[in-house]
């Protein structure tokens, strides 16, 4: 069978024809897919302002612009792998912790097929459901995570599921291999010391932005793979890592930020890792009405794809 390939800007113009992401083919299920993109619109996780559960339609509109090949790395995504977007699941929104079952049980039927997801978000709460999924597929896995924020809270306002908690949750659920997970990008004010020394506590590599600023992240993300090695490991990425000059439509913004290249530097760095899945959250189109904030998470979610294992590589 053919491999699906998104629809072309001279065949159809880009501001019209499917509004899947890069004008894939859709499916209902992920039967026969090396990849997948899949929406998760959930805001119900969020702490202080809303607006993610539209985050995968205007993903999916902004990344019209895509085209199939990555001119920067040579990769050819859709030559090598099956993808297509699968849609978005279906979630109780007046509930959060029955949307963190059925996103885990949906995820479950995704992995059935052998098939790597590539969530769009979403807030950060879906990241738990997911790597149970996960994990019960793979084992614990090694964890990329870019963010401004360590999400390692016990509770949110008593609650113990949300979008500050994921990978405390993870954690205990014994889905991380706890030397393996790499969180780039903190920063921020806090309330204590333990708001990043938990993570490091339990053996986590914490790399704050300060850490980031005037540099090249590529001797960092060999560091990352030297570490990961073979292991299986997850991308998370956040759109709140980048500074807000960057990615102004999000819910919980902090000054001092990752640059764009920066960004894609890390995702890139990811090349040669055993991917088995990722995800970009908590894109918020109402506080960005230029869409760029969306269009920068599309252009991270197909550098994600681009990084697979099995993406060909073509010289440029």
């Amino acid at each position: 069978m053919p491999f699906n390939q998104p629809l072309g800007g001279n065949d159809m113009p880009r501001f019209a024809g499917p509004a899947t992401m890069m004008r894939l083919p859709t499916q209902e299920t992920a039967e026969g897919l090396d990849a997948c993109f899949v929406g998760i619109p959930m805001d119900i996780g969020t702490s202080n302002r809303s607006g993610t559960r539209h985050g995968p339609r205007q993903i999916r509109a902004e990344s019209c612009m895509l085209r199939p090949y990555n001119m920067g790395t040579g990769a050819a995504p859709f030559d090598s792998l099956q993808v297509a977007d699968i849609g978005d699941m279906a979630l109780n929104t007046f509930d959060l912790k029955k949307s963190v079952g059925l996103i885990e049980a949906s995820m479950n039927d995704i992995l059935a097929h052998d098939c790597i997801p590539l969530s769009l978000g979403g807030d950060h709460t879906l990241t738990y459901p997911v790597l149970k999924a996960i994990a019960a597929r793979h084992g614990p896995v090694a964890l990329v995570h870019v963010d401004a924020h360590a999400d390692i809270n016990d509770e949110m306002f008593g609650e113990k599921i949300a979008h500050g908690t994921p990978f405390r949750r993870a954690l205990e659920d014994g889905c991380l291999i706890a030397d393996k997970v790499f969180q780039i990008g903190l920063r921020g004010t806090g309330y204590s010391p333990e708001d990043f020394n938990w993570s490091r506590n339990q053996g986590f590599t914490v790399v704050p932005a300060e850490a980031c600023w005037h540099k090249s992240l590529t001797p960092l993300m060999e560091e990352v793979r030297s570490t990961i090695g073979d292991a299986p490991v997850y991308l998370t990425y956040d759109i709140d890592s980048l500074d807000p000059a960057f990615a102004p439509g999000t819910g919980t913004v902090e000054i001092g930020g990752l640059t764009i290249w920066q960004g894609l530097e890390i995702i890139r760095g990811c090349r040669g890792l055993n991917l088995v899945g990722g995800d970009l959250v908590e894109v918020s189109p109402p506080y960005d009405p230029s869409g760029n904030t969306a269009l920068v998470g599309a252009n991270l979610l197909y550098e994600m794809l681009c990084v697979l294992p099995g993406v060909r590589y073509e010289t440029v």
